[in-house]
């Protein structure tokens, strides 16, 4: 089964190309290549826990067929795709990382009794005896680099294997099936029977993710430990920064050139924002200058093979040390999302870190007389004129997705209650628009913002990015270190 992008890219190369179609060369080519030793790798650490992950689902839906695609190559322009990156439920469910294969699709077929067997389906080597591993720009090893066997990603994954070609036979038969909609529509679109109540599977799946493994929170660590160096080289070349005109794009370029060598890519499009650019939440343009004495808000996250994220903030002073009034607006900030981390544990509700968060948050904005009534007044639901300063949320769920678990219900992540094993951000911050005149002018253009990924232990929290310096007196140490190397 051939890709939608399989398709436009054939298409739309043909008027162009120039690959010899004689037999003479079609001979030539297939023949004269080394045999290549096959190996069987040894189970990757990701096989036992992603076998888990199989078992708790199949429990859920005995006597259900459950089909879950990586997705396919998506078009960027014309001819040329994005990076694949495989549908997070299907990583969850296979271990199957940055090296898996587009249009895959794992298949669990229930069994007489109880249980599922699983199956993964994908496009196998073709062979040297056939045109694609040289015409085909879409998947021909001459172009992509080989493929795995079907033998070697059965030992590698610890999950039975089968070609693609065997996936339709798969898909039909009677009984109920259930899909993950929005990862490959063309698979959607061929399993009979498919989600007759909605979307339930992605919804499953998304709240048995709330709760990480062990080796899913290793995961997360080593993608916030390589977070941590991309942010040690972005302030190594800040000085580069403000001799550019586009100085947000050389801490940016610093940053994914980390991403690259430690991990597979950024987990999102990194935010550098300098100076009143810190203001726009999600300012990812990243086309302004970095200049001395403004600040530059940096929120990027490294994601590493298994294709779990970090999702980390910092906001740093260009020159290397913060100005009365921004290290004001700094410390509210850091007491904010102390606040927020000192009540979590299992058993509280999710939205209540937001709550700590606000208090704070309301508190000092009121401190500042930049409220026209009381902070006691502003929290409450029908007033949160406080939010003029911070619109976003504190918190949320961080794993494959740096906005993980997104299909959950409600009643189980915003009102959820909070159990060991959850991995999330606390995130507040204070965002004062150049324009704003409800605030001193002082403070205009100041944007900042702090962000950490911890995960619920059993009696409370632990910070995953707590090595990484948080308060002003450490951001500016780490400055000096840095710089000084």
């Amino acid at each position: 089964m051939a890709g939608m992008s399989d398709q436009a890219t054939t298409q739309s190369t043909t008027n162009r190309s120039t690959t010899p179609t004689s037999s003479a060369f079609t001979e030539h080519i297939q023949s004269g290549w080394a045999e290549r030793e096959a190996t069987t790798p040894a189970p990757r650490a990701a096989a036992g826990p992603a076998a888990a992950r199989r078992a708790r689902l199949s429990a859920m839906h005995p006597g259900v067929r459950l089909v879950i695609p990586a997705g396919s190559l998506k078009v960027r322009s014309n001819d040329t795709d994005y990076p694949f990156r495989a549908h997070a439920d299907f990583t969850y469910l296979t271990g199957w990382g940055s090296d898996a294969e587009p249009d895959s699709v794992l298949v669990l077929e229930p069994v007489a009794g109880e249980g599922h067997d699983a199956t993964l389906y994908f496009r196998g080597p073709a062979g040297r005896g056939t045109t694609e591993f040289y015409a085909n720009p879409a998947i021909g090893e001459f172009w992509v680099g080989p493929r795995p066997s079907l033998e070697h990603v059965a030992a590698d994954l610890g999950v039975a294997t089968a070609d693609l070609a065997e996936l339709d036979a798969a898909l039909t038969g009677g009984g109920t099936a259930l899909v993950v909609t929005g990862a490959d529509p063309a698979v959607e679109a061929r399993v009979e029977g498919a989600n007759p109540d909605g979307d339930t599977l992605a919804r499953d799946l998304s709240e048995l993710r709330l709760v990480k493994d062990a080796w899913e929170v290793a995961e997360v660590q080593a993608a916030v430990d390589a977070t941590a160096r991309g942010f040690d080289d972005v302030i190594a070349d800040l000085a580069l920064a403000t001799r550019h005109e586009r100085g947000e794009r050389v801490v940016e370029g610093a940053f994914h050139r980390r991403a690259r060598l430690d991990g597979n890519a950024v987990g999102y499009d990194t935010i550098a924002a300098s100076g009143h650019h810190a203001c726009y939440l999600h300012w990812t343009r990243n086309d302004g200058a970095v200049r001395e004495g403004d600040l530059i808000l940096l929120d990027a996250g490294v994601e590493v093979d298994s294709l779990y994220t970090a999702d980390i903030t910092r906001t740093l002073p260009i020159s290397g040390a913060f100005t009365e009034v921004q290290r004001r607006v700094y410390d509210a900030v850091v007491e904010a999302a102390d606040a927020a981390f000192a009540i979590v544990k299992p058993g509280i509700v999710f939205k209540e870190v937001h709550a700590a968060a606000m208090e704070v948050i309301a508190r000092r904005t009121a401190e500042w007389g930049l409220l026209p009534i009381s902070a006691e007044a502003s929290l409450e639901p029908d007033q949160q004129l406080h939010r003029r300063w911070m619109v976003h949320g504190t918190s949320h769920h961080l794993g494959l997705d740096v906005h993980d678990c997104a299909q959950a219900r409600r009643d189980f992540y915003h009102d959820g209650i909070v159990r060991e094993g959850m991995v999330f951000t606390i995130e507040p911050g204070l965002y004062f628009q150049a324009d704003d005149l409800t605030v001193p002018e002082e403070l205009r253009g100041i944007g900042i913002r702090i962000e950490d990924d911890i995960v619920v232990t059993a009696d409370g929290a632990r910070n995953l990015s707590g090595a990484i310096p948080r308060t002003a007196d450490q951001v500016e140490a780490w400055m000096r270190e840095v710089r000084a190397r």
